[in-house]
């Protein structure tokens, strides 16, 4: 595909449709991609803000209907950046018109809608990909390399959290991301799909899981003029917040590893504490995403002199990713992650390969997320 354009339709510009719109944006200027990137459209509901957000986010036009960009036989690639109730309806038009389908996490709103997407694009024969950018850290990429170099061992142990505390307050607006009919669940589906999808690239497939979730606040403020990030105005009515605050769950992997998972949005003074141990036979590795560029690794064969954690700075050009941006130990950050795993995508795509994440790893978190939901209802161990 050497000189070819992709052209890119973007659905929706809030904060991820930002953090998506930098990657294309910045990817061809990190990567030598064999293809040319062109931000074609971006589209919104409110003809203003997304007239505004194509001149600040480097959009050539703009849509107000999901259905022109699909529509549109310039677009090759289209990315859903919109809340979880639209995920299933555009990612299944767009694969049916023959369009590449990007989608952000999770992957759909419940098991049914995942399994109608996943099947949509493997019918049409499209390239697709889900936004679960954590993979692309280049420490969780080092973390999953001595992993598969057999440096860990056995794997015993997948220990993870992801802890923010951004509606710890009871005045927090009823934003979308707390509306079931909108989001599907809460920091469920939100944040426990980041370390359900880090634990499956790290480790491999669940077997069973045991899990509880709980609402503390019940009500809120109705949502106002949404401020471009995860909040909102508040209006004087109060509204029914109908998804979980915080989610548990206990797992078997079907290599034998056990595993601890906990997501909430409660906990005071954690911004966004997303962190994940495994132990093995051989040894252990630390990723936290809020020391993104590094990882703590234990080797298990040193000597009792010298043993102990070492802190690896995934800086250099030799770590996955790392030297494409800067210099050893100019760390990088967050938006990162999305420009790798653009890069990533394009460039299985012009050679004809798989992308990674894809729909088939979102439908198997979706099934991990579905079946914690059956066992917190059922207060039972539920198999996959």
């Amino acid at each position: 595909m050497p000189g070819k354009t992709l052209n890119v339709g973007l659905i929706g510009y809030q904060f991820m449709g930002r953090a998506h719109s930098n990657a294309y944006r910045q990817v061809g200027r990190y990567f030598d991609l064999p293809v040319v990137v062109r931000m074609k459209t971006i589209c919104g509901r409110h003809e203003g803000a997304v007239r505004e957000a194509a001149e600040k986010l480097g959009w050539e036009g703009y849509a107000t209907d999901w259905r022109q960009v699909i529509d549109d036989p310039e677009i090759d690639i289209v990315d859903v950046s919109t809340p979880g109730d639209s995920h299933c309806e555009i990612s299944i038009a767009a694969a049916k018109a023959g369009k590449a389908v990007f989608c952000e996490k999770p992957l759909a709103n419940t098991l049914a809608e995942a399994e109608q997407m996943a099947a949509a694009v493997r019918e049409a024969g499209v390239p697709n990909a889900i936004f679960h950018n954590y993979r692309k850290s280049p420490a969780v990429a080092l973390a999953k390399q001595l992993i598969d170099e057999g440096r860990l061992g056995m794997i015993h142990h997948v220990r993870a959290v992801y802890l923010q505390d951004w509606i710890a307050d009871p005045n927090f607006p009823l934003v979308w991301r707390l509306q079931k009919e909108k989001a599907g669940s809460g920091a469920h589906g939100d944040i426990n799909a980041h370390i359900i999808d880090l634990a499956r690239f790290l480790v491999g497939e669940f077997a069973e899981v045991s899990g509880m979730m709980h609402t503390f606040v019940k009500q809120r403020p109705l949502a106002g003029v949404a401020d471009g990030g995860l909040g909102a105005s508040a209006q004087p009515q109060m509204g029914e917040v109908t998804v979980d605050d915080a989610a548990a769950f206990l797992a078997r992997f079907k290599n034998g590893a056990i595993g601890t998972f906990e997501a909430t949005r409660f906990a005071v003074g954690r911004k966004n504490h997303n962190r994940i141990e495994v132990n093995g036979s051989k040894g252990s590795l630390v990723f936290n995403q809020e020391r993104m560029n590094e990882l703590e690794f234990f080797d298990n064969s040193e000597g009792a002199q010298t043993a102990g954690f070492r802190v690896i700075q995934a800086t250099e050009g030799v770590h996955p990713y790392a030297g494409r941006f800067w210099p050893p130990g100019h760390i990088i950050g967050y938006e990162h992650t999305f420009i790798d795993l653009i890069a990533d995508a394009i460039t299985a795509m012009s050679e004809g390969k798989s992308i990674s994440p894809n729909f088939e790893d979102g439908l198997q978190n979706q099934r991990v997320l579905d079946a914690v939901e059956r066992s917190a209802e059922s207060r039972s161990w539920v198999s996959l």
